[in-house]
């Protein structure tokens, strides 16, 4: 798959609360990191991802950008009070993603999504 396909489906995956898919297209040994305060792992990222799906309202790609292996995607996170904008930088080797970076609107996400992170 090319990396346009492989970011479509892992976005769609988590915004439908599909961990199995998620997992599916993460490649084992994925590099992961964050700003949130949590430990990550794969694990840790789809656990994160499906409560984020399932919090929100709805969840929205606001853009997404594919260079090579290279992707970005923002989002938005719309939930009851207010929007968290959330983005991603993802590298794709083989037709699974090797690299993860999130990056997250720490403030508005515990303000709008309280208790997501205490879990």
């Amino acid at each position: 798959m090319e990396t346009t396909e492989v970011v479509a489906f892992y976005s769609a995956s988590w915004i439908t609360g599909d961990r199995g898919a998620v997992r599916r297209v993460i490649a084992p040994d994925v590099e992961i990191e964050w700003n949130l305060e949590l430990p990550v792992d794969d694990e840790e990222l789809v656990q994160t991802l499906h409560r984020i799906a399932a919090f929100a309202d709805s969840v929205a790609i606001v853009s997404t950008i594919c260079t090579g292996d290279d992707a970005s995607l923002i989002y938005d996170c719309a939930a009851p009070f207010g929007t968290v904008r959330m983005t991603e930088f993802l590298t794709v080797t083989g037709g699974r993603i090797a690299e993860i970076r999130q990056v997250y609107d720490v403030v508005a996400l515990r303000r709008y999504f309280p208790g997501l992170l205490d879990d």
